[in-house]
């Protein structure tokens, strides 16, 4: 029996572990994910971090390229931030009891009932794409929109005429234009060849119906 535990003893490490867990692992199991776990990472340096990623989206909506910048890593932050902006800037005036503009519920009912349809839409089709995959890239790309939004909400503070009206309906329309250009960029891939205009229809209409909303806002 003695001679046994002599044996264990000369045996390094056999009863013994290492409990210390790094506090930066890095992370390639799933392609996408961060390149370490955060579990231990100061809040301001993971905000920041977010902060960093949705901007880089909105970068890439503005300059549609790469393809995959918005399928890769998805959150919807962005376009949380997006609707709130156009429901609050397109949301009727309080002091009228009805001016014909939209309610901010209204506005949002729209934005994200309208990304759900597209989407369903999509996925029906035969889209090898997810779903939150594809309300990102629609919420995204609402970037435009907003942009010719505040164009237009700048506009209207000057003495209105027909100048002025062009130059919003330009403004919206270029909104427009490239709204669905970056969306049929990201999301054209997905889609089966023969079935990329049953697609981009909806899409289509989304935008439009959005942007429309915006060339009819008024300040009065």
């Amino acid at each position: 029996m003695d001679t046994r535990l002599e044996m264990l003893d000369d045996v390094p490490g056999s009863l013994e572990g290492d409990m210390t867990i790094p506090s930066k692992t890095r992370n390639t199991s799933q392609p996408g994910a961060p390149d370490f776990y955060t579990l231990d990472e100061p809040i301001k340096e993971t905000i920041l971090r977010d902060i960093r990623a949705v901007g880089v989206k909105f970068y890439h909506v503005l300059y549609p390229k790469e393809k995959s910048s918005l399928l890769k890593d998805w959150d919807l932050w962005g376009p949380l931030v997006l609707c709130t902006f156009l429901a609050t800037i397109l949301q009727g005036n309080a002091d009228s009891a009805y001016d014909g503009g939209p309610e901010f519920a209204q506005v949002f009912v729209i934005v994200w009932i309208g990304a759900a349809i597209v989407t369903l839409n999509s996925k029906l089709l035969g889209g090898n794409i997810s779903f939150f995959q594809s309300v990102c890239v629609l919420g995204y790309c609402l970037t435009p929109v907003a942009l010719s939004l505040i164009i237009c909400r700048v506009l209207l503070l000057a003495t209105q005429s027909v100048t002025i009206f062009f130059l919003r309906l330009v403004a919206t329309l270029c909104g427009f234009v490239w709204a669905t250009y970056a969306s049929f960029v990201f999301l054209g891939d997905s889609q089966p060849p023969n079935r990329k205009p049953l697609a981009v229809y909806p899409i289509f209409l989304f935008y439009f119906i959005i942007s429309w909303l915006v060339i009819s806002h008024s300040s009065k």
